[in-house]
């Protein structure tokens, strides 16, 4: 009676056990896991970065120690430590203090100080307060200053402000950026443009003379050519001196919490703005200002201010340069081996060779793309067409058209597995009916196979570009940099230079995270950039998946 009972118990477990149900409740929880865990990560990034651009209130501690009296600036962290710790590292703790709140205060005045952020114990500071004329000076050099506005003074002379400073300082403030926009179009476009007619002038000389021309009419007309570019930059450069002499002129006398003086020029200033006394409309367009500023403008102070225009653009741009080199190559490799090829012992030994390539680390390619593509390729293309310019490289150097190739050699695995799957799901009998119509194989593999599999192209592409855009390791040898002078995009023929080095968001990651100098101002752009590259990502992802549906619907259509 008993064995009978268990056993009837135990049926039902079996057979839900052999009914494969364990194994769908077990991958529904791993499903569920995974996005749970990936969502929470987009989710701290998104706070972290996008709170970095918030205008935090300025806090003043009364200090209970030392020679400063106050000590002025932005609340970023605050944590609980033991007492014991402390201790251990010199601090004096009263008897009786289990723990000790501190916290990590930006205040800024690099110049004065030598640091921007500093902890303090609440032993040694005792009352808050958030002063309403505290004021946060935005600098291009030096970080933020805080501390109060004394006055203003042009050239020589102080002014005399009656009521509040602000309305003539955001005047200042206006004019030089005005003046900055002015000089950076002098010196970037106009002169720019003038140094690079003067360097393909100074290639063409050598060129002729490593084709032993050493006078007549070419040298003439290239030296006339020079004088008049000579002419022309020196009328900016006078132009150029006088703005730059005009950018000193005004400059905002200032005050630290403890009554140090200080003066920065309005050139300098990048915003001003006193968070303390800003109703909630004037934080939300200052947060706005600061976005945008982040999306559109250049990095400064070593990465850590400003924005990463440069970096989204060269991101941008060696993807679409990478899906224009990897999808005919890779596609044709898939239309080879599935409709042209022997199905025999090579083909399978080919197919099992490019499923490897998909799993070698990048890093190793990003080698062969340095010693492939920039010294073997590059250096041929330099010693063919460029060898005026030698010893300096022209293509021989690591460059975005062969960051482009090298992230295309990576991802064409992807594209000829997705590619080759897509043909194999054509039925044969569309083949046969475009055959026995009179079409020829390459016309049917063009007119009808190709259009048929174009969605599962697509998806190839799709792996590829989220493989790609997040690449770093490789990069790193064949073409990005820290900070590039110059956009590979520009006015000056060929407009875009193929053999520029760039930047690139994965990079500037890495640069900002681990190598600035100042790890604690960094922080947040970290996660403000990791947010902007995946969403770069998802942007690029989005779009290709549109364009396959509407194929796949398309081509749908056509079959019913």
């Amino acid at each position: 009676m008993n064995a009978s009972t268990s056993s009837s118990r135990t049926a039902p477990l079996r057979h839900w056990w052999h009914s494969g149900s364990p194994g769908v409740w077990l991958t529904a929880g791993a499903v569920s896991f995974s996005l749970v865990m990936v969502f929470g990560l987009l989710f701290l990034i998104t706070v972290r970065g996008m709170g970095h651009f918030w205008p935090s209130d300025v806090a003043r501690l009364e200090l209970t120690g030392g020679e400063a009296k106050y000590a002025l600036g932005e609340i970023v962290e605050e944590e609980t430590v033991s007492a014991t710790r402390l201790k251990d590292n010199g601090v004096a703790v009263p008897d009786g203090r289990e723990s000790v709140r501190r916290v990590l205060l930006k205040v800024g005045n690099r110049n004065l100080n030598g640091y921007d952020f500093q902890w303090f114990n609440d032993l040694d500071f005792g009352a808050v307060s958030y002063p309403r004329k505290a004021v946060v000076i935005e600098r291009r050099e030096w970080g933020n200053f805080y501390g109060f506005v004394k006055g203003i003074r042009e050239g020589d002379k102080p002014l005399s402000i009656e009521g509040s400073p602000w309305p003539e300082m955001r005047k200042r403030i206006a004019r030089g950026e005005a003046l900055r926009k002015d000089i950076a179009h002098i010196e970037r476009d106009q002169m720019g443009a003038i140094n690079y007619g003067l360097e393909r002038l100074r290639l063409k000389t050598r060129k002729l003379e490593l084709e032993g021309v050493t006078s007549g009419a070419p040298l003439a007309d290239i030296a006339a050519e020079r004088d008049a570019l000579n002419a022309r930059y020196g009328k900016l450069a006078e132009k150029l001196a006088k703005l730059n002499a005009d950018a000193g002129r005004d400059v905002l006398l200032l005050e630290t919490v403890n009554g140090v003086a200080s003066e920065v020029r309005f050139y300098d200033i990048v915003r001003a703005y006193r968070p303390n006394a800003m109703p909630l409309m004037a934080k939300l367009k200052h947060y706005g200002a600061k976005l945008g500023e982040f999306v559109a403008s250049e990095p400064r102070e070593a990465n850590t201010e400003g924005g990463v225009f440069p970096a989204i653009f060269g991101t941008v741009m060696m993807v679409l340069l990478m899906s224009v080199f990897v999808t005919p190559f890779g596609v044709i490799a898939a239309v080879y081996l599935r409709e042209y090829a022997h199905q025999g012992l090579t083909t399978r030994i080919i197919r099992i060779a490019v499923n490897n390539l998909a799993g070698v680390p990048s890093v190793v390619y990003g080698v062969f793309g340095l010693g492939f593509f920039v010294y073997f390729v590059g250096g041929a293309i330099d010693q063919a067409f460029y060898a005026e310019a030698l010893p300096a490289p022209t293509f021989g150097t690591p460059g975005l058209l062969w960051s482009s190739l090298t992230l295309a050699l990576l991802t064409v695995p992807v594209v000829i597995v997705s590619t080759e799957e897509g043909l194999s799901r054509i039925p044969r009998s569309i083949r046969e009916g475009s055959l026995a119509l009179g079409a020829t194989k390459a016309e049917t593999l063009w007119r009808t196979v190709m259009p048929m599999a174009t969605p599962a192209m697509m998806t190839g592409l799709i792996l590829a570009v989220a493989r790609a855009a997040g690449e770093v390791a490789p990069l790193m040898m064949v073409g990005v940099v820290k900070l590039a002078p110059a956009l590979p995009l520009d006015g000056n023929l060929p407009f875009l230079h193929l053999d520029r080095k760039f930047m690139h968001l994965g990079f500037h990651i890495f640069d900002v995270g681990f190598q600035s100098p100042n790890v604690e101002a960094a922080r947040p752009l970290v996660y403000a950039t990791s947010l902007l590259l995946v969403l770069i990502i998802v942007t690029l992802n989005l779009a290709a998946i549109t364009i396959r549906n509407r194929l796949r619907e398309k081509y749908n259509a056509a079959e019913t």
